[in-house]
């Protein structure tokens, strides 16, 4: 008998019900590939698919726990930043120009099939 536990296991999910894909890259360096939900934002699809970030104020913007670097070519893709993700980004200490909140990222295939994000430091808060 082995003691050993296997490690858990990818969560799964139907290509055919996916509205696209887009990779999130762990802080360990591991790419995920999850699916795109129409009307979802990025961190609620991150964080039912059990990505290690805290979202702790639930997608209003007013955390920064759901930091994400996006990939330089996807940006211009997206809405600019508003005024409370604009606040949040300000004050992370790991600010990098293509940084964002994935809250504040709604998913549309049309533009964000492919996407990757990597998942920004945590931060003390």
């Amino acid at each position: 008998m082995n003691d050993q536990m296997s490690p858990a296991a990818e969560p799964e999910f139907d290509d055919d019900l996916a509205d696209g894909f887009f990779t999130v890259v762990d802080r360990a360096g591991k790419a995920h590939r999850l699916p795109g939900m129409n009307g979802f934002r990025l961190m609620e699809i991150m964080r039912d698919f059990g990505m290690d970030i805290a979202a702790t104020c639930g997608g209003a913007a007013a955390c920064g726990t759901c930091h994400v670097y996006v990939e330089p070519a996807f940006l211009a893709r997206l809405a600019d930043p508003n005024g409370d993700e604009e606040y949040q980004l300000d004050g992370l200490v790991n600010y990098k120009p293509n940084s964002r909140l994935s809250c504040q990222i709604l998913w549309d295939r049309t533009q964000l099939d492919g996407l990757t994000v990597t998942l920004g430091p945590k931060e003390q808060f």
